[in-house]
């Protein structure tokens, strides 16, 4: 599946996956720690031009790692109210779709949704 983030940013142009991370981690992590999960725990290679969506225990904060072929992002957005809809899985992480991702950043529940986000709620 390839996606865009470049709506979220404006500089990042193609993703091959994007993968939710399912468990929290501690949003004091950068590049390097985040990036150990990555290898580590799910097994992924950091580099391999996927990104990976990381939250923390409250679910008002995500952070996203990416390889762009020259260097690393680390995006962090913070909601102000409410909580990302997180899933509860037993799985460590699962890919989400380009219409989830949009969902998930405005904030919406996208596990109960299945049509495009208007376009003044994309991100």
């Amino acid at each position: 599946m390839a996606g865009r983030i470049a709506e979220m940013s404006g500089l990042i142009a193609h993703v091959g996956q994007i993968w939710m991370v399912v468990e929290p981690v501690d949003m004091r992590r950068g590049i390097d720690g985040l990036s150990m999960i990555v290898q580590q725990t799910l097994g992924h290679s950091p580099c391999a031009g996927s990104a990976f969506v990381f939250c923390n225990r409250a679910r008002n904060r995500i952070k996203v790692l990416l390889w762009d072929g020259t260097g690393v992002w680390l995006c962090h957005r913070r909601l102000h109210q409410g909580r990302f809809v997180w899933p509860q899985l037993e799985a460590c992480c699962f890919e989400l779709t380009q219409s989830h991702w949009e969902w998930l950043t405005a904030g919406v529940d996208w596990q109960r949704l299945s049509a495009l986000p208007p376009a003044h709620l994309r991100a």
